[in-house]
């Protein structure tokens, strides 16, 4: 995949209080990840916000800031890198 510049809206509560319902962000396509980067992924056919918590390998775990309100890696597990469209890069969160 080639560099990718991504704007999307946060819908939903998984990333409160950092990342609130309507917020824009922008993202672009990283060459490196490391723990505590947020992340545009693809899941189960949709497009999701969170924040890597653990990497082993090319495995990551992700979480939502907001653990009531989220649908992450305490469901569904480790995700592939190759999931990954891109790192949030504003608003620094």
């Amino acid at each position: 995949m080639g560099k990718m510049f991504i704007i999307r809206r946060i819908v939903g509560g998984s990333m409160l209080p950092y990342l609130t319902p309507g917020k824009i962000v922008f993202g672009w396509h990283p060459s490196r990840l490391k723990i505590g980067d947020v992340v545009i992924l693809f899941h189960d056919g949709l497009e999701k916000i969170k924040r890597i918590d653990r990497i082993d390998g090319d495995k990551l775990y992700v979480l939502g800031d907001n653990p009531l309100d989220s649908t992450d890696s305490r469901q569904f597990g480790f995700i592939d890198r190759n999931q990954v469209l891109a790192r949030v890069v504003w608003p620094r969160v």
